[in-house]
């Protein structure tokens, strides 16, 4: 399985943020990686969540404390542009396959940020400008290749005063 190397850093952020914290505060976390072998799942949330990894011949299966203290915020970037400041991620999904030669992975991320969308999607194009980073685009969403070849996609939306939005990052 080439997406082996997936499985210990999975394994450690499986045991942070055992600490208790309000459930609004909560990221939802779903990771799914694997190949025509086996693979391995994350799903957590506030309350905790469970780990699968199975295989040729092996499975394991194990519940996990949440994810609350997991700093994504600070460590999501494309090419050096952070979220619009303020902005808490609220999901993430990783969805890596490797079957049939197929080397593919998806990451999505929801959020919403302290700002409406144009403002915040004003901030991110001109952050991308700065970093040297092309982006198109289309009313409050955002696209673009970063320097690794993956294709992103940020879209905002109205919450109320806010924006609530998504990035998408595709890696072929």
């Amino acid at each position: 399985m080439r997406l082996a190397f997936l499985i210990p850093p999975m394994i450690l952020l499986a045991a942070c943020g055992s600490e208790e914290k309000k459930a609004a505060e909560g990221t939802e976390v779903s990771i799914n990686a694997g190949d025509e072998h086996g693979g391995v799942q994350i799903k957590t949330g506030k309350d905790g969540g469970n780990l699968k990894i199975g295989g040729d011949g092996a499975a394991i299966n194990i519940d996990i404390p949440d994810f609350v203290d997991l700093d994504i915020e600070s460590d999501f970037d494309i090419d050096g542009v952070k979220l619009y400041p303020g902005s808490k991620v609220t999901k993430v999904d990783v969805d890596a396959n490797d079957k049939s030669g197929a080397d593919k992975a998806t990451v999505k991320l929801g959020f919403t940020s302290p700002a409406a969308p144009k403002k915040a999607a004003d901030w991110m194009a001109g952050e991308f400008a700065k970093n040297g980073v092309k982006v198109t685009r289309t009313g409050d969403t955002l696209a673009g290749t970063d320097k690794d070849g993956a294709d992103f996609t940020i879209k905002f939306g109205p919450d109320g005063a806010n924006a609530r939005g998504e990035v998408v990052i595709v890696k072929s």
